[in-house]
């Protein structure tokens, strides 16, 4: 019976080992959680020190979280934009091109309308150039 328990532990180790060893899922850096009493739609927009983008939608139910990017983040500014498809927006002054309805990614910023897109005013978020950021959004 001893040599059957060591026969089985054996293998067991190396097994351990290469899953302690495996990197770990990647984070989200910039995460949004939704504080409020209605499922939020979401897009980001950024600057990649070469071009804007927009991307969405994100649905995030209440009192959930969502990962919008991965990785450090590269920018100190990014910008937001959010509905509940009823009476809450959360919006500003920072034009990008969104689609109606699923899932899209704008590069650019102007001309939404002869591509397809409509415009949206998206609110900045200061990140303070940290590598990440959860931003909320509440009543």
């Amino acid at each position: 019976m001893r040599r059957v328990f060591a026969a089985l532990t054996v293998p067991i180790f190396p097994l351990l080992a290469v899953l302690l060893a495996a990197p770990s899922p990647a984070h989200a850096a910039f995460n949004v959680c939704n504080k409020a009493n209605l499922k939020a739609r979401v897009a980001i927009g950024r600057f990649d020190g070469r071009s804007w983008t927009s991307m969405g939608w994100w649905s995030i139910a209440p009192g959930a979280c969502a990962g919008l990017l991965t990785g450090p983040l590269e920018a100190r500014y990014y910008y937001l934009y959010a509905t509940d498809g009823a009476a809450g927006t959360w919006e500003g002054k920072t034009n990008f091109c969104v689609a109606p309805n699923g899932k899209f990614t704008a590069a650019g910023r102007s001309d939404c309308g002869k591509r397809g897109f409509e415009r949206r005013g998206f609110f900045e978020i200061d990140t303070g150039n940290r590598p990440d950021w959860t931003q909320s959004l509440s009543n």
